[in-house]
């Protein structure tokens, strides 16, 4: 998903291990909230994976005992490698102050090399991109899976699929404008009962072919990929069905802290998840007709109806988690200058992380449904998987080479021996993911280009604004000398100008001064930036340059995990000693309407689509939590 999930807990304190900011005492605490948000996604991955990986090998000609041990091997060592290695006990270290995840990556490599690059940027933004497509397609794959073991009670439920499938998902995404920290209580206790139930499944099955042992050794899995040529290529793409999680499990780091996590996977998780494989494995050993659903089909009969409302309860909980990682990626993403301003609500008045945004909800909801009445079924479904993700994990493993490199100070031979060898891993799967392209793979791609075009205008769009805007402006210092030999009418009270570009006059003075012909006799200019750094403490919250008497330059300071709420920022500001009456304060706020320019350096669509972001772009007012009566907003034509 997210990139980070404002799921059951606030994130840590200044960037801090969030075990530590807690408290030694809260550690285990910490590891079983983890395992309700960060572990849902690849948790549930047994529901389908191997069953994925082996239709391709009947497809192929058949199913002996060495290739189930062969497919098997390769899932357990891609957990092995990709997860553990890669993501658990490489890439966790790799934090921006306590925060995970591809943007958070990205802002961390800007800090390595001192400077925003195109490649940096690039990767970010196209990583980011891709998997935004993850949270679509999640729920749809997980809540289909889980209830398609329907079917193994009667094949008579068959119908009664798909529509229980619509219902959760339309009743899961309405809930979201209530907020999740209530339910987040019950996911960790749930998913840890679910890894203990699909650990024992597996356990109790592995007798059934001692053989099954075999995949512990990773010369099994490469010689199935060399043995079966086209064949173990293809199966290599569904193998990665059972990693898709990482992603997630980094970009949520922030919440719990890296120790909780990695305790977390490697006591409960990962031994759950390899017990369960080599159970399926085997039990399709014994009976080779278990493939055509070897999840369920380990199930006893009267097990077999708890086991899909467990099931079907932690496909919820998965989908869940990533819907609202989405919502933390797109905060990151507006923050960053990457989107435009969206309506974000928070849900809870003591947890920063808990948010919704409606436009972004609405978007998922319609996605995940047009998904579930396309493809139908898991198993269709499991062709549009994948690639996304898989794109994502190439980005991130690139964007780890200038951190280890610039910011571990690695030597360049080091750092590329080490980010290699995950990046041929991660290559080979994105690679071997490519065949479903026409299958439907098509559909990340398409979701992926879509917000990779959406995040590239607005950049493009606003740096355009910003360089005209900043080219027809008066410089404040020449401003102010101006007006000093004008004297116009002064009025009482305090004006804030909300401006982008603190050394030039924002339109909204221009405008108030040309049309009303009065100035406070307190004036604030006031800019808000967002920092590469995902919080800021409040002791450099603001700065604050006096321009003259009665002009003051304030520059407020926001990390791109932080809501930047501008009252919260002034009562900050007050404690140190800096004065400000919210009653006698008036907030002026410029409201451009954009025309295309046929000069504007992008293309004409290019333009269209820019003006159309910004007519749903919030308003600053709402975006920035200023209270509505204190604000004047004053409009202005201009052309893009």
């Amino acid at each position: 998903m997210q990139d980070a999930l404002p799921g059951a807990h606030a994130p840590a304190a200044n960037g801090h291990d969030a075990a530590a900011a807690h408290g030694a005492g809260n550690f285990w605490l910490l590891a079983l909230g983890s395992v309700g948000v960060v572990f849902g996604d690849i948790g549930t991955s047994p529901l389908y994976a191997l069953q994925a990986c082996l239709s391709h090998v009947k497809d192929g000609g058949g199913l002996t005992p060495g290739e189930v041990v062969g497919v098997v091997s390769l899932i357990v060592w891609a957990l092995i490698v990709t997860v553990t290695a890669k993501y658990v006990l490489f890439l966790m270290k790799a934090d921006n102050k306590g925060e995970g995840g591809i943007l958070s990556l990205m802002a961390l490599a800007q800090s390595a090399l001192g400077k925003r690059t195109m490649l940096i940027f690039f990767l970010g933004v196209a990583g980011s991109a891709l998997f935004s497509g993850d949270a679509v397609i999640t729920p749809a794959i997980s809540v289909l899976s889980a209830l398609e073991g329907l079917k193994q009670i009667s094949p008579n439920l068959a119908p009664f699929v798909l529509p229980a499938t619509i219902l959760i998902l339309i009743l899961l995404f309405m809930v979201q404008s209530r907020g999740t920290a209530g339910m987040a209580a019950f996911f960790g206790p749930i998913m840890v009962v679910f890894f203990f139930t699909i650990a024992a499944l597996g356990a109790t099955h592995i007798g059934e072919a001692w053989n099954i042992l075999r995949a512990l050794n990773p010369i099994h899995g490469v010689f199935f990929l060399y043995s079966h040529g086209a064949i173990g290529f293809v199966v290599l793409g569904s193998v990665f069905l059972a990693v898709t999680g990482g992603e997630a499990l980094y970009a949520d780091m922030g919440h719990f802290g890296r120790a909780p996590i990695q305790a977390a996977w490697i006591c409960l998780v990962l031994p759950a998840l390899i017990l369960n494989y080599l159970g399926q494995g085997a039990h399709i050993i014994a009976d080779s007709s278990a493939a055509e659903n070897p999840y369920y089909l380990m199930a006893p009969t009267w097990a077999l109806l708890p086991l899909i409302l467990l099931s079907t309860i932690a496909t919820v909980i998965a989908s869940q988690a990533v819907i609202t990682g989405a919502f933390s990626l797109a905060r990151q993403a507006i923050q960053l200058g990457l989107l435009p301003r969206l309506e974000i609500v928070h849900t809870s008045d003591t947890l920063e992380g808990q948010l919704f945004i409606p436009r972004v909800n609405r978007v998922l909801l319609f996605g995940v449904l047009a998904l579930v009445l396309m493809f139908r079924s898991s198993d269709a479904l499991a062709n549009a998987y994948g690639i996304a993700v898989s794109g994502t994990m190439v980005a991130t493993t690139a964007l780890a080479f200038f951190v280890v490199w610039r910011l571990w100070r690695w030597p360049l031979w080091g750092a590329l021996a080490l980010v290699s060898v995950f990046l041929s891993v991660d290559v080979s799967f994105l690679v071997a993911n490519l065949y479903k392209v026409l299958d439907g793979g098509w559909v990340p791609l398409l979701l992926g280009g879509t917000m990779f075009t959406l995040m590239w205008t607005w950049m493009r769009g606003s740096a355009i604004l910003s360089a005209k805007t900043h080219r027809d402006s008066i410089p404040m210092v020449d401003l102010i000398k101006m007006l000093a030999k004008s004297k116009p009418v002064r009025v009482p009270g305090t004006a804030i100008f909300l401006t982008n570009d603190p050394q030039s006059a924002p339109s909204s003075f221009m405008h108030n001064l040309k049309h009303n012909k009065v100035l406070h006799e307190r004036v604030v200019m006031m800019c808000v930036r967002t920092e590469t750094s995902p919080r800021i403490p409040a002791k450099a919250r603001f700065e604050v340059k006096i321009l003259s008497p009665d002009f003051i330059q304030v520059t407020l300071h926001f990390g791109y995990m932080e809501s930047p709420r501008i009252p919260n920022a002034l009562a900050v500001m007050r404690k140190s000693g800096l004065k400000f009456d919210i009653m006698t304060t008036s907030f002026f706020v410029g409201r451009r309407t954009l025309k295309a320019s046929s000069t504007s350096g992008m293309p004409q669509w290019q333009d269209k689509l820019f003006i159309a972001m910004t007519k749903q772009a919030a308003s600053a007012p709402d975006f920035f939590h200023i209270p509505s009566d204190r604000v004047v907003e004053l409009g202005a034509q201009m052309k893009v």
